[in-house]
Order: C-alpha cells, then sequence, then structure tokens
C-alpha cells in the first residue's frame, strides 16, 4: 500500500511539474560561468559517432557540485556507454534535463529535486574518459516543435534539442 501511495504521489508530482511549474533554470556546475562552456558547441559537427554534439560541456575541476539546473523529478539514474554516470531529471514544461560524465552521483530516481540542489560531482566518464573533467547538459523537449527543424545534419532532432546555453542563467 505504501508503494502505492509513493507512486501516487511521484505522478501527482510529475503532473504538476509538467504542468504548472515555472522553469527557473541556472548553471549546473557549482562556481560556473557562461565562460566556462562554448557558446558555438550546440549542434557541432562532426561530432564522434553522435554525428552533431545535442548539448553543451561545461568544464571545471573533478568532483565540483553538479546541480540540478530546474525543479523536476529524477527520472533514471545510472550508468550507460557514452554518457558513463548520468542523471535524467524531468522538469517543467515536460522537458527533460540530461546531465553526463559525472564522477558520481547524489540523487535517485524518482527524488524530487529542486533547482540548484546536488545530483552528483563533475567527471569524466563514459565516452569522457581521459579527457578533461566536464559536465554534458542538453535539454530534451518531450513535444516537439516542427518549426525548429531545419537543413543542418540532423536538423530534425532541433524539434526536440534545445540549445542548453540559451537559457542558462549566472547563479
Amino acid at each position: 500500500m505504501k508503494t502505492l501511495q509513493s507512486v501516487g504521489l511521484a505522478l501527482l508530482g510529475l503532473l504538476f511539474i509538467g504542468l504548472i511549474a515555472p522553469e527557473r533554470i541556472r548553471i549546473p556546475v557549482a562556481g560556473a560561468s557562461t565562460k566556462d562552456w562554448n557558446a558555438q558547441s550546440f549542434w557541432f559537427e562532426p561530432w564522434g559517432t553522435s554525428g552533431v554534439h545535442k548539448g553543451i560541456d561545461i568544464f571545471g575541476k573533478a568532483g565540483t557540485p553538479v546541480l540540478s539546473t530546474t525543479d523536476g523529478i529524477v527520472l533514471f539514474t545510472g550508468e550507460i556507454a557514452k554518457g558513463g554516470k548520468v542523471v535524467l531529471v524531468l522538469g517543467p514544461r515536460w522537458r527533460l534535463h540530461y546531465f553526463a560524465h559525472l564522477d558520481r552521483i547524489s540523487t535517485h530516481a524518482l527524488a524530487p529535486v529542486a533547482s540548484g540542489s546536488p545530483i552528483g560531482t563533475l567527471g569524466a566518464s563514459g565516452n569522457a574518459q581521459g579527457k578533461p573533467p566536464h559536465l554534458h547538459y542538453s535539454i530534451v523537449r518531450l513535444l516537439p516543435a516542427p518549426w525548429k527543424i531545419d537543413g543542418a545534419t540532423q536538423g530534425y532532432k532541433k524539434a526536440f534539442f534545445i540549445d542548453p546555453g540559451a537559457y542558462l542563467k549566472e547563479p
């Protein structure tokens, strides 16, 4: 019964986050500024086996806290081949916030997070091993914006991927 209540509360939280909560987006690496990433790296090509870079890389010192960029619900934590240790947060406006190459994860699935709350630490896991520590950060729309499609390589995917640099604010 308690598990059913937890699932019900999580679903209510998801509904609130997706429909009502305001976006309070902030830079996800503690102490970082807009100078810590290349503003031209979103949709840069060629980009390894991905073809184009569908996010931005925010550089910093290994072990620096990684913070949730927005209020939301953690949907997934774990390890995947390219992203290494990753966290996926569902935020307002039904947007997924993807944090990759973490050294350590400090949250769990279905945990509520607030903008600025710690979710892990900066690292170089996954296909970033041997490279300077950084956070790969992407924002993905669940509801497509077809007017964003263009003639770029994989340009149809721009209906889903949002340039995070356009949304990040100084803390």
